[in-house]
């Protein structure tokens, strides 16, 4: 079966990121969240990173969802 990354439209708090990458590599969202968090805390790459995947990534359209 072909994953596809997506931003998510039912888990997000902000922009679908975190949801997104949760489903995709079928992890709780909320550890993608911290781990991000401690990313900009220490490292401050975390909120670029967030921003670029946030323009990166392509929202699920309603034709992609449907596998007729």
């Amino acid at each position: 079966m072909l994953r596809k990354l997506y931003l998510s439209d039912t888990d997000k708090k902000l922009a679908g990121v975190c949801g997104g990458l949760g489903e995709y590599f079928n992890v709780d969202p909320t550890l993608i969240r911290l781990l991000w968090i401690l990313l900009t805390f220490f490292n401050g790459i975390g909120l670029f990173s967030y921003f670029i995947a946030w323009l990166i990534m392509p929202r699920k359209s309603f034709s992609s969802s449907n596998p007729y």
